[in-house]
């Protein structure tokens, strides 16, 4: 019978040979059979090694990488106060995260439906880094509901402006986006200027806490799961 890919084979001159064959993973499960031909007191000693890589490596990676992000991040009020140095920094801990990013269709997937806090972007716009720190949003979040193809965005103290659009799929990563109307301190409504409002979103990782998305102009953001269960009003 023909033996496994798997097993290394070796033909020993004693029979009383020990075995010690540790695999370059670190797992090993030593397997010894023995067997005497006819007619022929040779023995046939097959030593046989199985190596499995490490449980969930990808996923411990994953988690790794997302931390350095993270970590990197939070000095930065959210890249208010980042440095071009910083920048580069941050760009670059997200395309690591992004390489190994689970979601290969994130569109498709309900990972990406619920609402997320913002906590890293280049928008200068977002920003609003030249205004007095006081007059900043304390904490911004965007909302996706793909199953009704809707978008918002919303500011926190101390003007709680908010704004709602329409999603249009460009494929599996990218959607256009489309703003509507803005809510300006959270309940004056202002219809978005035609022809100006819109832009386009790739999702590049999405998992079950992080996402991280991109738009034109080297526009960069990265958010963190705040409510999963979150509908947007229509």
């Amino acid at each position: 019978m023909a033996l496994p890919w798997c097993l290394k084979t070796g033909v020993l001159t004693s029979p009383a040979a020990g075995f010690n064959h540790p695999s370059d993973s670190g797992f090993a499960v030593p397997t010894k059979l023995l067997s005497i031909r006819k007619g022929d007191r040779e023995r046939l000693r097959i030593q046989a090694v199985f190596s499995f890589p490490p449980r969930n490596g990808g996923a411990e990676k994953r988690k790794q990488l997302k931390h350095e992000l993270v970590e990197a991040i939070e000095p930065l009020e959210r890249g208010a106060t980042a440095s071009p140095d910083d920048q580069l920094l941050i760009d670059q801990l997200a395309r690591k995260v992004e390489a190994v990013n689970p979601t290969k269709e994130p569109l498709k997937s309900d990972l990406i439906n619920g609402k997320w806090e913002l906590i890293y972007t280049t928008s200068a716009a977002i920003l609003q880094a030249k205004k007095p720190r006081f007059l900043r949003s304390l904490t911004n979040y965007q909302c996706i509901n793909m199953d009704t193809l809707k978008v918002q965005r919303m500011e926190t103290w101390p003007f709680y402006n908010s704004v709602t659009g329409d999603l249009t799929p460009l494929n599996s990563k990218t959607v256009a986006v489309k703003l509507q109307v803005f809510k300006i301190l959270g309940f004056i409504p202002v219809k978005a200027p035609d022809g100006t409002a819109r832009g386009e979103l790739e999702i590049t990782y999405v998992d079950e806490e992080l996402r991280i998305s991109r738009g034109k102009g080297n526009l960069l953001f990265i958010l963190k799961m705040f409510d999963p269960t979150y509908r947007i009003p229509l």
